[in-house]
């Protein structure tokens, strides 16, 4: 896919993401919509999968540590063509398979059940361990929360990860600045996340813009000739991208929007569509 592709697409990824906690009358829309790009590279262009053979044997892992942000999952996952889009609606709904958490028993593409804060990580640890033991050359990836990176799970990961040389592994950070009780820094700072990765064995790239095409493959692309240690990619992001009322309120990381606030969110994601339509 090309650049201006990519960005048609992540917008249709944030319409389902509104639609969807809409019709859920929860979740979590602001961590989806800052992670939407991301969700759509990863998905689009970045990643050796299957829609029709969710489960093949080489191909690339995903593990959404930061779980509670799976409307984005979902999205991307619809729109890539492992579900119907329609079922977005179902999110949450009494006998829907799309679950609050990502269920790898029953959602088609989802490698991992997550939502435990913090555990995630330790899952695609495992799952990188795993490639290189069979000696097998697929790649995994992760995403993590900013606020979630204050669980010591997460270090206790990184530092077998280092010791390892899990150089398949990819640890990907949603640094949008905000959790569910404020900025991150204000609560418990995290900060300077690149060097506490650099301590633990890890290549770091920082990415100044995780919602630019441009910056997100320079970024992966730079992972992959990366040998002897694994990655971690600190993006800074927009939470609520993409929804104007949305943008930089951490208002938005837990609550679903009502009718009038999904017509203007809705609103301006058609009104981005339309302008990417005429590029």
């Amino acid at each position: 896919m090309n650049k201006l592709e990519l960005q048609k697409t992540a917008n249709e990824v944030r319409k389902g993401i509104v639609t969807a906690v809409h019709s859920a009358k929860a979740g979590h829309p602001g961590g989806s919509l800052s992670a939407a790009d991301v969700f759509t590279y990863l998905y689009f262009e970045e990643m050796n999968i299957d829609p029709k053979d969710p489960k093949k044997a080489d191909r690339d892992r995903f593990v959404l540590s930061k779980g509670h942000t799976a409307p984005g999952l979902y999205s991307t996952l619809a729109n890539r063509g492992y579900f119907p889009v329609e079922d977005l609606k179902t999110l949450r709904h009494l006998g829907s398979y799309l679950q609050g958490h990502p269920d790898m028993k029953h959602i088609p593409g989802v490698d991992m059940s997550s939502g435990s804060l913090g555990q995630g990580i330790s899952a695609a640890v495992g799952m990188a361990l795993s490639a290189k033991l069979s000696k097998e050359d697929y790649r995994v990836y992760t995403l993590l929360g900013d606020g979630e990176i204050q669980e010591g799970q997460v270090w206790e990961a990184s530092m077998f990860a280092g010791a390892r040389k899990l150089d398949n592994l990819v640890v990907i950070v949603d640094n949008n600045g905000l959790q569910i009780d404020g900025n991150v820094a204000d609560v418990c700072s995290p900060y300077p996340i690149d060097k506490k990765f650099e301590a633990f064995n890890f290549h770091v790239i920082n990415v100044a813009n995780g919602n630019d095409f441009d910056q997100l493959k320079a970024a992966f692309d730079e992972a992959k000739t990366v040998k002897g240690m694994p990655t971690a990619i600190v993006m800074k992001t927009v939470k609520g991208k993409g929804v104007s009322f949305m943008e930089n309120s951490v208002a938005w990381h837990g609550t679903a929007p009502n009718d009038e606030q999904y017509a203007v969110a809705m609103s301006d994601l058609e009104k981005a569509g339309e302008a990417l339509c005429q590029k």
